[in-house]
């Protein structure tokens, strides 16, 4: 099965101020594809999650790396690629914690897992990750023909 559409692309710098653009970013892609307000919620937020992950561990601060923000609307599902320029990561590799355990951070991957259907990472070569998460929608018969 095609997308429906090519994917909404965003790219940005690795600047934690310009996270709530990619949280806005990801609202209208979902409200233009017709896609449940809960979807919608849990895909905000696991993707605010990953792109603070990149920011703050794959890129470490350095504003000068971008990463690339993939979205495609499937008839049954969106599905995010994530796309960085840090060391290989192992996601399989991230325990998942407790979140009773009292602790600062280390949340962001479980929560991701816990928001999303899917969650897988894969490198992209000698540098760089392609994290790709998924989660199944709810289509709103009344605003389909926006996808």
């Amino acid at each position: 099965m095609e997308p429906t559409t090519r994917p909404w692309t965003l790219t940005i710098p690795s600047d934690p101020r310009l996270l709530p653009l990619v949280r806005r970013f990801v609202e209208a892609v979902c409200e233009a594809g017709g896609v449940d307000d809960g979807v919608t919620h849990a895909v905000v937020l696991a993707i605010h999650e990953a792109a603070h992950n990149i920011i703050r561990h794959a890129h470490r601060g350095d504003v000068s790396a971008p990463f690339q923000l993939d979205c495609f609307l499937w008839p049954d599902r969106v599905e995010v690629l994530l796309l960085d320029e840090g060391e290989p990561f192992d996601i399989d590799a991230v325990p998942n914690l407790d979140p009773a355990e009292l602790r600062i951070g280390g949340r962001g991957v479980f929560l991701m897992r816990r928001l999303m259907d899917e969650v897988s990472c894969r490198p992209r070569g000698q540098r760089g990750n392609a994290l790709r998460m998924v989660k199944r929608r709810v289509c709103n018969s009344s605003r389909r023909d926006a996808v």
